[in-house]
Protein backbone atom coordinates (compact mmCIF):
# COMPACT_ATOMS: atom_id res chain seq x y z
CA UNK A 1 0.00 0.00 0.00
CA UNK A 2 1.32 3.44 -0.92
CA UNK A 3 1.82 6.24 1.57
CA UNK A 4 -1.45 7.90 0.59
CA UNK A 5 -3.20 4.95 2.19
CA UNK A 6 -1.67 5.78 5.58
CA UNK A 7 -2.38 9.50 5.90
CA UNK A 8 -4.81 11.27 3.51
CA UNK A 9 -2.95 13.95 1.49
CA UNK A 10 -5.46 16.61 2.53
CA UNK A 11 -4.88 15.92 6.23
CA UNK A 12 -2.01 18.35 6.66
CA UNK A 13 -2.07 18.10 10.44
CA UNK A 14 -1.69 14.34 10.21
CA UNK A 15 1.15 14.67 7.72
CA UNK A 16 2.95 17.12 10.00
CA UNK A 17 2.62 14.79 12.96
CA UNK A 18 3.93 11.84 10.94
CA UNK A 19 6.84 13.92 9.60
CA UNK A 20 7.74 15.02 13.12
CA UNK A 21 7.89 11.35 14.11
CA UNK A 22 10.39 10.72 11.33
CA UNK A 23 8.28 9.76 8.32
CA UNK A 24 10.07 10.81 5.14
CA UNK A 25 6.95 9.89 3.16
CA UNK A 26 4.83 12.30 5.15
CA UNK A 27 7.31 15.10 4.56
CA UNK A 28 7.33 14.31 0.83
CA UNK A 29 3.56 14.79 0.84
CA UNK A 30 3.98 18.16 2.55
CA UNK A 31 6.48 19.11 -0.15
CA UNK A 32 3.98 18.06 -2.81
CA UNK A 33 1.27 20.22 -1.23
CA UNK A 34 3.42 23.38 -1.19
CA UNK A 35 6.14 22.97 -3.82
CA UNK A 36 4.54 25.13 -6.52
CA UNK A 37 3.93 28.04 -4.14
CA UNK A 38 7.49 27.89 -2.85
CA UNK A 39 9.00 27.75 -6.32
CA UNK A 40 6.81 30.59 -7.56
CA UNK A 41 7.94 32.82 -4.69
CA UNK A 42 11.60 31.92 -5.26
CA UNK A 43 11.29 32.66 -8.98
CA UNK A 44 9.86 36.09 -8.17
CA UNK A 45 12.72 36.95 -5.83
CA UNK A 46 15.87 35.71 -7.62
CA UNK A 47 17.35 36.27 -11.04
CA UNK A 48 17.25 32.86 -12.66
CA UNK A 49 15.40 29.56 -12.57
CA UNK A 50 18.58 27.81 -11.45
CA UNK A 51 18.93 30.14 -8.44
CA UNK A 52 15.24 29.75 -7.65
CA UNK A 53 15.58 25.97 -7.58
CA UNK A 54 18.56 26.33 -5.24
CA UNK A 55 16.40 28.41 -2.87
CA UNK A 56 13.57 25.90 -3.25
CA UNK A 57 15.78 22.96 -2.34
CA UNK A 58 17.42 24.74 0.57
CA UNK A 59 14.04 25.82 1.94
CA UNK A 60 12.65 22.30 2.03
CA UNK A 61 15.91 20.94 3.42
CA UNK A 62 15.73 23.46 6.28
CA UNK A 63 12.08 22.65 6.82
CA UNK A 64 12.87 18.92 6.97
CA UNK A 65 15.67 19.44 9.48
CA UNK A 66 13.56 21.67 11.72
CA UNK A 67 10.10 20.11 11.33
CA UNK A 68 10.18 18.94 14.96
CA UNK A 69 10.39 22.61 16.01
CA UNK A 70 7.03 23.38 14.39
CA UNK A 71 4.56 23.91 17.26
CA UNK A 72 1.43 24.82 15.33
CA UNK A 73 1.41 28.41 16.61
CA UNK A 74 0.89 29.46 12.99
CA UNK A 75 -0.19 27.53 9.92
CA UNK A 76 2.39 25.23 8.37
CA UNK A 77 2.31 27.40 5.23
CA UNK A 78 3.17 30.50 7.27
CA UNK A 79 6.01 28.65 8.99
CA UNK A 80 7.33 27.33 5.67
CA UNK A 81 7.05 30.71 3.94
CA UNK A 82 8.99 32.31 6.78
CA UNK A 83 11.88 29.96 5.92
CA UNK A 84 11.53 30.72 2.20
CA UNK A 85 11.34 34.50 2.62
CA UNK A 86 14.42 34.58 4.87
CA UNK A 87 16.36 32.58 2.28
CA UNK A 88 15.14 34.85 -0.52
CA UNK A 89 16.14 38.00 1.36
CA UNK A 90 19.54 36.52 2.23
CA UNK A 91 20.03 35.64 -1.41
CA UNK A 92 18.98 39.14 -2.49
CA UNK A 93 21.42 40.74 -0.05
CA UNK A 94 24.24 38.71 -1.56
CA UNK A 95 23.25 40.15 -4.92
CA UNK A 96 23.15 43.67 -3.49
CA UNK A 97 24.62 46.61 -5.28
CA UNK A 98 21.48 48.13 -6.70
CA UNK A 99 20.27 51.24 -4.89
CA UNK A 100 16.57 51.84 -4.37
CA UNK A 101 15.02 54.31 -6.79
CA UNK A 102 13.27 57.33 -5.26
CA UNK A 103 9.55 57.06 -4.65
CA UNK A 104 7.21 58.96 -6.96
CA UNK A 105 5.25 61.83 -5.51
CA UNK A 106 2.26 60.77 -3.44
CA UNK A 107 -1.25 62.13 -3.54
CA UNK A 108 -2.50 60.88 -6.94
CA UNK A 109 -4.25 57.54 -6.47
CA UNK A 110 -5.71 57.44 -9.96
CA UNK A 111 -3.74 54.36 -11.04
CA UNK A 112 -3.87 52.22 -7.88
CA UNK A 113 -6.74 50.03 -9.08
CA UNK A 114 -4.98 49.61 -12.40
CA UNK A 115 -1.78 48.46 -10.65
CA UNK A 116 -3.73 45.84 -8.73
CA UNK A 117 -5.46 44.62 -11.88
CA UNK A 118 -2.14 44.46 -13.72
CA UNK A 119 -0.80 42.34 -10.88
CA UNK A 120 -3.78 40.02 -11.16
CA UNK A 121 -3.22 39.75 -14.91
CA UNK A 122 0.39 38.83 -14.20
CA UNK A 123 -0.67 35.59 -12.52
CA UNK A 124 -3.77 34.91 -14.65
CA UNK A 125 -2.48 32.67 -17.45
CA UNK A 126 -5.82 31.61 -18.90
CA UNK A 127 -5.98 31.88 -22.72
CA UNK A 128 -7.70 34.94 -24.13
CA UNK A 129 -10.20 34.31 -26.96
CA UNK A 130 -9.66 37.72 -28.59
CA UNK A 131 -6.19 37.76 -30.31
CA UNK A 132 -5.87 41.54 -29.93
CA UNK A 133 -6.70 41.42 -26.24
CA UNK A 134 -4.32 38.47 -25.82
CA UNK A 135 -1.50 40.49 -27.40
CA UNK A 136 -2.27 43.49 -25.23
CA UNK A 137 -2.41 41.31 -22.13
CA UNK A 138 0.95 39.74 -23.00
CA UNK A 139 2.54 43.19 -23.33
CA UNK A 140 1.09 44.34 -20.01
CA UNK A 141 2.30 41.15 -18.34
CA UNK A 142 5.83 41.65 -19.73
CA UNK A 143 5.93 45.24 -18.52
CA UNK A 144 4.61 44.33 -15.08
CA UNK A 145 7.14 41.50 -14.79
CA UNK A 146 9.94 43.92 -15.61
CA UNK A 147 8.67 46.59 -13.21
CA UNK A 148 8.22 44.11 -10.36
CA UNK A 149 11.77 42.85 -10.90
CA UNK A 150 13.03 46.38 -10.28
CA UNK A 151 11.30 46.76 -6.91
CA UNK A 152 13.49 46.77 -3.78
CA UNK A 153 13.72 43.27 -2.34
CA UNK A 154 11.34 43.64 0.60
CA UNK A 155 8.73 45.48 -1.46
CA UNK A 156 8.98 42.81 -4.15
CA UNK A 157 8.57 40.13 -1.50
CA UNK A 158 5.46 41.74 0.01
CA UNK A 159 4.03 42.30 -3.48
CA UNK A 160 4.64 38.65 -4.38
CA UNK A 161 3.08 37.34 -1.17
CA UNK A 162 0.01 39.55 -1.67
CA UNK A 163 -0.55 39.22 -5.41
CA UNK A 164 1.19 35.99 -6.48
CA UNK A 165 0.28 33.97 -3.40
CA UNK A 166 -2.97 35.77 -2.57
CA UNK A 167 -2.14 36.14 1.13
CA UNK A 168 -3.86 38.68 3.33
CA UNK A 169 -1.83 41.37 5.08
CA UNK A 170 -2.14 39.74 8.49
CA UNK A 171 -0.59 36.52 7.12
CA UNK A 172 2.22 38.45 5.41
CA UNK A 173 2.95 40.32 8.63
CA UNK A 174 3.18 37.01 10.47
CA UNK A 175 5.53 35.54 7.86
CA UNK A 176 7.81 38.59 7.96
CA UNK A 177 7.50 39.04 11.73
CA UNK A 178 6.42 42.64 11.11
CA UNK A 179 3.47 44.80 12.06
CA UNK A 180 0.44 45.04 9.80
CA UNK A 181 1.12 48.75 9.33
CA UNK A 182 4.68 48.05 8.18
CA UNK A 183 3.45 45.54 5.62
CA UNK A 184 0.68 47.88 4.46
CA UNK A 185 3.18 50.71 3.93
CA UNK A 186 5.57 48.40 2.11
CA UNK A 187 2.81 47.28 -0.26
CA UNK A 188 1.78 50.90 -0.80
CA UNK A 189 5.34 51.86 -1.74
CA UNK A 190 5.50 48.94 -4.17
CA UNK A 191 2.29 50.12 -5.82
CA UNK A 192 3.61 53.68 -6.04
CA UNK A 193 6.78 52.51 -7.80
CA UNK A 194 4.80 50.34 -10.19
CA UNK A 195 2.43 53.19 -10.99
CA UNK A 196 5.40 55.34 -11.93
CA UNK A 197 7.07 52.59 -13.97
CA UNK A 198 3.86 51.70 -15.86
CA UNK A 199 2.38 55.17 -16.26
CA UNK A 200 3.22 55.43 -19.98
CA UNK A 201 1.61 52.08 -20.70
CA UNK A 202 -1.47 53.06 -18.68
CA UNK A 203 -2.04 56.32 -20.56
CA UNK A 204 -1.17 54.85 -23.96
CA UNK A 205 -3.60 51.98 -23.49
CA UNK A 206 -6.31 54.38 -22.38
CA UNK A 207 -5.76 56.60 -25.39
CA UNK A 208 -5.57 59.57 -23.06
CA UNK A 209 -3.00 62.15 -22.11
CA UNK A 210 -1.76 62.45 -18.53
CA UNK A 211 -4.18 64.51 -16.50
CA UNK A 212 -7.30 62.87 -17.99
CA UNK A 213 -9.31 60.05 -16.48
CA UNK A 214 -8.49 56.62 -17.86
CA UNK A 215 -11.27 54.19 -16.97
CA UNK A 216 -10.88 52.31 -20.27
CA UNK A 217 -7.56 50.76 -19.34
CA UNK A 218 -9.03 49.33 -16.17
CA UNK A 219 -11.78 47.66 -18.21
CA UNK A 220 -9.43 46.66 -21.00
CA UNK A 221 -6.92 44.74 -18.91
CA UNK A 222 -9.02 43.62 -15.97
CA UNK A 223 -8.76 39.89 -15.44
CA UNK A 224 -11.77 37.98 -14.12
CA UNK A 225 -12.32 38.17 -10.36
CA UNK A 226 -13.78 40.39 -7.72
CA UNK A 227 -12.74 44.01 -7.43
CA UNK A 228 -10.00 44.71 -4.87
CA UNK A 229 -9.79 47.76 -2.63
CA UNK A 230 -7.23 50.42 -3.50
CA UNK A 231 -3.66 49.22 -2.94
CA UNK A 232 -4.92 45.64 -2.70
CA UNK A 233 -5.58 46.14 1.01
CA UNK A 234 -8.74 44.71 2.47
Amino acid sequence: MGYRGIVPPQDEGGLIGEAQRGSAGAFEELVRLHDREVLRLALRMVRSEEEARDVYQEAFLKAYRSIREFRGESSFKTWLFRIVTNLCLDHARRQAGRRDEPLPAQGDHRGDDWTVEAARLLVDRRPESDPERALEATEVRRRVEEAVRRLPERERLVFALRHDQGLRLVAIAEILDASGETVRNCLYRAHQRLRAALSDLRWAAAGAAPGRAAPAVERKFRAPGRREPVNGVK
